[in-house]
């Protein structure tokens, strides 16, 4: 089956959006492994502090939300090429509060104030325990508060919440204080999206001394010829250097907590301290797209090859495919899917982003991984194809069409493949 594609149009669609009050702007950038082909694009504008409005910037600093998770999963895999850990460690002696959680099974008593929660202690005999690879995979049991449907939002809310500030504020937390609840499910027996990639990020930290920002700095960004110092965590808004082109940074957004790429107040942002490799980074979509072409050529300069390629593989099990499935079939589902749903593909989950265990004609290839932060960023790498892109919106607030957004979204995944093929035919650089 070949997707359908439309005129060549990701950039009429940005730009009518624009022209209608959908969005303010948008960076759109794909490459090759060789960068035969790239393509780039800055559209529209964006609205400085000051109120000043400046035309969108391929420099821009960008906020990535859950685009985060990538870096933190290659950071994570850096540390097992190093052999400091491997996928399958005892996590025990690095992250005790993580390994020693039980699993939320429900409530004996819901009425009384506090509830009663039951609780069961895991790994369950012949079970396993939590270990990097399910943190990675979105199997280890750890899920967001804000989406899970079991009752560990209300457990939260009981037992986890922040502490309010004499000034009305809550106390920011760092990632064990912030997600110091229980799990929802045995690892590796079931899927949700959770923050696995926040314990992966402070895993990284405890291993090597020091914080993520400044790992993926040297370590990430550094070695695919990106700039480094174009690379920060929430508050960037503090960062002198990075202000002038944080597109975060507007009226509507002055604490740059990311409201146009959450679609929502951005608390995530102000109740974090620290770095949180599951949502908390800003970086340009030009250092974003050389990491992507790293993991598309495989070329070595931040995984090894054979730890590459493993990030590629599916690493779910029976068990956890199938709630991945059912979970791509509830009101999240659309987000899960990240566009596969559109054709009924087959996907699993890789350690960074979900992976397609088919191929489309025409579009992505079997074990292409892909993912995206929060409502307007998206981004896929397809090896098979040798193709690799990101799309950066920016929504206009505070009522964003979020139909719309959706929509553009797979406008540009299906169009980045169209736009390669008439380069292809036309013989030339893009």
């Amino acid at each position: 089956m070949r997707p359908p594609v439309g005129d060549g149009s990701i950039t009429k669609e940005i730009e009518s959006a624009i022209s209608s009050g959908i969005l303010k702007g948008a960076i759109v950038l794909a490459t090759d492994s060789t960068s035969n082909f790239t393509y780039s694009s800055a559209l529209g504008t964006r609205t400085l502090l000051s109120g000043e409005t400046v035309p969108q910037s391929l420099d821009d600093v960008l906020y990535l939300a859950s685009g985060t998770k990538l870096f933190a999963a290659i950071a994570a895999l850096q540390c097992v090429d190093d052999g400091l850990l491997t996928l399958t460690s005892d996590l025990s002696s690095i992250v005790p509060e993580l390994t020693s959680k039980q699993v939320f099974k429900g409530w004996s008593d819901a009425t009384s104030d506090p509830p009663v929660p039951i609780l069961e202690p895991q790994p369950l005999p012949g079970n396993p325990a939590i270990t990097l690879e399910s943190l990675l995979s979105q199997s280890s049991g750890m899920v967001y508060d804000f989406i899970e449907t079991t009752g560990i939002g209300k457990w939260n809310a009981k037992f986890n919440a922040p502490e309010v500030l004499p000034d009305g504020s809550k106390k920011p937390r760092p990632v064990e204080k912030a997600f110091a609840y229980p799990l929802s499910f045995h690892p590796e027996t079931k899927w949700m999206y959770g923050p696995g990639f926040d314990w992966a990020g402070l895993i990284v930290e405890r291993l090597t001394g020091r914080r993520l920002r400044d790992h993926i700095q040297e370590r990430i960004i550094g070695p695919v010829g990106g700039i480094p110092s174009d690379v920060e965590f929430y508050p960037a808004s503090q960062n002198q250097d990075l202000r002038d082109r944080l597109v975060d940074l507007h009226p509507e957004d002055p604490l740059a907590v990311g409201k146009q790429v959450l679609i929502s107040s951005g608390e995530m942002n102000l109740l974090a301290q620290g770095d949180f490799g599951g949502h908390g980074m800003f970086t340009t979509g030009e250092n974003y797209l050389l990491v992507l072409k790293s993991l598309l050529a495989n070329d070595g300069k931040i995984l090894k090859k054979e730890t590459l390629n493993t990030m590629f593989e599916n690493h779910l099990t029976d068990a956890s495919r199938k709630a991945q499935e059912e979970a791509i079939k509830s009101p999240f589902g659309p987000f899960f899917a990240v566009g596969t749903d559109e054709f009924k593909m087959q996907v699993g989950y890789g350690l960074g982003g979900l992976v397609t265990m088919e191929g489309v004609e025409g579009w992505y290839g079997k074990g292409t991984m892909t993912w995206g932060g929060g409502q307007t960023f998206v981004w896929f790498v397809d090896r098979e194809n040798d193709l690799c892109g990101l799309c950066a919106l920016q929504a206009k607030l505070p009522a964003a069409e979020m139909e719309k957004i959706a929509e553009l979204k797979q406008v540009f995944r299906r169009d980045i493949y169209r736009i390669r093929e008439a380069w292809r035919a036309g013989g030339k650089k893009d």
